[in-house]
């Protein structure tokens, strides 16, 4: 009974009739949840939550307005919902690291910071995507904290870890996590303040120097220098470096 209910929300004639306004819209699947849950990324990240409308959205996955509330139950949970999908989303895309014992902690601070800046910088991401993390991390809601604890803190706590390794004992918790703090505040002012970083840098060394690889290559080399890990920024080369990219 309940799948028949379903199927009338998602396939009945009032569906059918928006379906015919939305006819130029893509989606990648005939699921109505993940059509709405898409629908709703978009509509979200351009207008935000307020503006965003249910009917809106429900026009343009293509289903009846009563599928929200099936499947979601309010705009309020289909909004933290479709945040955390374009999350998984990008986590699928981009896997985190995993290293074998004995991976020296440079090199897993090398690839933790490659994988950051391709997640963060979204190369090969719908627009939309972008958006709607880049909103809800500078204007967080009741989705960020659902973010912070399911996906965020793991991350966080990750990067936490390898600096302890090369801290060797060094450092306390409280500076280890300051220093964590920085280190991802250097990847993200390349996400979010990324148009005023194109008018600071040239464009050729823009295109040449800023790519997720290269960025990680100079985050590293910055924080190791600071820990007295690596070489000083004044030195030549990142010796190690290419190896990290194998």
């Amino acid at each position: 009974m309940i799948d028949q209910i379903a199927g009338e929300i998602a396939t009945g004639p009032a569906a059918k009739s928006v379906a015919r306004k939305a006819a130029g819209e893509k989606f990648p699947t005939d699921d109505p949840k993940e059509r709405i849950l898409l629908a709703a990324g978009r509509e979200f990240a351009e207008k935000g939550y307020e503006a965003a409308t249910v009917r809106d959205i429900c026009l343009a996955a293509a289903v009846n307005l009563a599928a929200v509330n099936y499947y979601f139950g309010d705009k309020k949970r289909l909004y933290i919902e479709s945040v955390k999908h374009a999350h998984e989303e990008r986590v699928r895309q981009v896997p985190e690291p995993r290293w074998e014992p004995g991976t020296p902690p440079d090199r897993k601070l090398r690839e933790f910071l490659d994988n950051t800046l391709e997640r963060m910088l979204g190369l090969g991401q719908p627009p939309w995507q972008v958006r709607l993390m880049l909103r809800e991390v500078l204007q967080p809601t009741e989705a960020c904290r659902e973010l912070v604890e399911d996906y965020f803190r793991p991350h966080f706590q990750m990067l936490v870890s390898i600096l302890a390794e090369l801290a060797a004992g060094r450092l306390d918790e409280p500076r280890l996590r300051r220093l964590a703090v920085g280190v991802m505040g250097q990847c993200f002012v390349y996400r979010a303040a990324g148009d005023v970083v194109g008018m600071l840098v040239p464009a050729d060394e823009l295109a040449a120097l800023h790519t997720p690889a290269d960025l990680a290559d100079h985050v590293t080399r910055l924080t190791l220098a600071a820990l007295g890990a690596g070489p000083t920024l004044t030195a030549p080369s990142f010796p190690g470096s290419e190896s990290f990219r194998a």
